[in-house]
C-alpha cells in the first residue's frame, strides 16, 4: 500500500523520491591480489521501493513502445532480445539475398 502511495505521488509530481535516487556504492573483490585496486568493481546498492518503481515504469514504457511500434524492427541497439550479433546477421542476410 505504501509503495502505491509513493508511486502515485511520484507519477503526479513527476519527481522521484530522494531515497529512490540515492545509492550506497561498495567495492566487490573479483580476483588476484587484494592490494590492486583494479581487482575491485563498484556495486550500487539502491532502495527496494526505488527498484520496484523503476520496474513498473519500465513495464509501462515497454508496453507503449511495443503497442505503438515506436521502434522499427531494424533497431537492434538497446532492444531486448537483439544485439550487435543479430544486427550483423540481419545485414548479412540482406546483402546475400539472391
Amino acid at each position: 500500500m505504501l509503495l502505491s502511495i509513493i508511486f502515485e505521488r511520484s507519477w503526479r509530481t513527476g519527481e522521484v523520491p530522494e531515497d529512490g535516487r540515492k545509492a550506497n556504492v561498495t567495492l566487490v573483490f573479483e580476483k588476484a591480489k587484494k592490494e590492486d585496486s583494479g581487482n575491485y568493481r563498484p556495486v550500487s546498492l539502491t532502495s527496494i521501493p526505488g527498484k520496484v518503481i523503476e520496474q513498473l515504469i519500465l513495464d509501462v514504457i515497454s508496453k507503449h513502445v511495443e503497442e505503438k511500434k515506436v521502434i522499427r524492427s531494424g533497431q537492434h541497439g538497446f532492444t531486448k532480445g537483439k544485439s550487435c550479433l543479430t544486427n550483423m546477421i540481419a545485414f548479412y542476410d540482406g546483402v546475400t539475398v539472391e
